[in-house]
């Protein structure tokens, strides 16, 4: 703000000149040029949204052009927070970064890295363009609010309805019925499940969902008034360790986009991932769009609520050092506005979080699955890594969940998340 009064005072000054002297020369003001660091090649991807992501970041620049200008950095999800975090150690924080919400963004609001956007979510009515105060629950630290949503995906299965019908088999509503579908699709000559081990991540958000469907309590585990050994926790990692039999042989080394792309090339009858999954599945093969049917992870009979639907939105940040907030404040505005919300649905396949209008009718099919499963679910969580009191308590389960799928003895990896929590959370 101040840059923009001292040069506002220069041209009045000139300006003043020119009528009493005449024509004085004025320097045109300077682009503001900021970055945004977000975790795809936005040159090479043909995710949707990422698509989508660059869409915005073309059209920002065309109608901002001889006043901002954003150049995107670039990298792969793998590499993302590393990179970020190099960054942040340099002094070199990106004018903005998108982050997952959680812990993961603790790790940059603590330390004083991301900006504090309650007043500017206040000014100019932007924030009353989204869905309520619940798409901020996981951005809002002592009631100031850290990241703004872009999108809501829910975590599903995601299942190919030709191989299902070829099988003989139905959508399964509780564990039993889905080893039953697992083995039959199996006896068929199918590999029932496509997952990845090798991005520890999607091993864990399965074991996730298991643990809450066994009724663990991370805030009693927090409070250490439970253990990571406990019964509910071995019997859901035994349950990870029980369906691992279904998964394709390379799971080990597969990264997600691999064990992805095996889905929707037919390699696979399933696919356990996040709605955010859809771009990807329409934009690599639009044709596997027909035959690609959504189902709620299934429940465990006499465990906790079955309805219960991991969920989870891509945030942006904006650094609390940068030069130039109004440039970055409005860069942001335009991940958010009608345009870019309207094709996180109708092109993307995510929900969004503001209160657009857009046509169901020519969306993803997949979308509306995922709409029935959200709208039925009794409650949302978040991803176990993203969940538990601190990134590396998260690190630390997701690494135990690929130990024990590599054959470590499912009390020994426990132990290790167990050691962790006693040397670093519990008093």
């Amino acid at each position: 703000m101040k840059k923009r009064s001292v040069l506002s005072a220069v041209v009045a000054a000139a300006m003043t000149a020119t009528a009493l002297f005449g024509a004085v020369p004025v320097q045109a003001e300077e682009v503001q040029e900021i970055t945004w660091m977000f975790w795809d090649d936005l040159n090479a991807t043909e995710d949707l949204i990422s698509k989508g992501y660059a869409e915005v970041i073309e059209r920002f620049n065309a109608d901002y052009e001889g006043k901002y200008h954003v150049t995107p950095i670039t990298t792969n999800l793998e590499e993302y927070y590393p990179k970020l975090n190099a960054l942040v150690a340099a002094g070199d924080v990106p004018d903005v970064f998108i982050v997952s919400p959680g812990p993961n963004l603790t790790t940059y609001v603590e330390p004083g890295v991301a900006a504090d956007l309650t007043d500017y979510l206040a000014a100019d009515g932007w924030k009353d363009t989204f869905n309520g105060e619940g798409v901020f629950s996981q951005q809002t630290y002592d009631g100031k609010v850290y990241a703004v949503p872009l999108n809501i995906a829910a975590a599903c299965v995601f299942y190919n309805t030709e191989m299902f019908e070829a099988a003989g088999v139905s959508v399964p509503t509780n564990w039993d019925e889905m080893m039953d579908v697992c083995q039959k699709l199996q006896d068929s000559g199918y590999t029932p499940l496509s997952i990845s081990a090798g991005t520890p991540w999607c091993l864990s958000m399965l074991c996730g969902y298991l643990c809450d469907r066994e009724g663990v309590d991370l805030a009693a585990l927090d409070a250490h008034e439970a253990s990571w050994l406990d019964e509910n926790v071995v019997n859901a990692v035994n349950k990870m360790v029980e369906l691992s039999k279904y998964f394709q042989p390379t799971a080990a080394g597969d990264t997600n986009d691999v064990a992805t792309a095996g889905f929707y090339n037919g390699e696979a009858a399933m696919l356990i991932q996040g709605s955010w999954a859809i771009a990807q599945i329409n934009g690599s093969n639009p044709d596997f769009e027909s035959k690609c049917g959504v189902f709620s992870f299934p429940g465990i009979d006499g465990g906790n609520d079955p309805t219960r639907v991991i969920a989870k939105s891509d945030s942006l940040a904006m650094s609390a050092t940068t030069e130039h907030p109004e440039a970055a404040i409005a860069l942001m505005k335009y991940f958010t506005d009608e345009t870019a919300q309207k094709y996180t649905a109708e092109v993307g396949g995510k929900i969004p979080v503001t209160k657009v209008e857009y046509d169901a009718s020519v969306a993803p099919a997949q979308l509306a699955y995922v709409m029935d499963v959200f709208s039925n679910a009794g409650s949302t969580f978040g991803f176990y890594n993203e969940s538990l009191r601190t990134t590396e308590a998260g690190s630390t389960f997701d690494d135990a969940m690929v130990a024990i799928y590599l054959g470590t003895p499912v009390e020994d990896g426990l132990q290790i998340v167990e050691d962790f929590y006693t040397d670093n959370i519990w008093e």
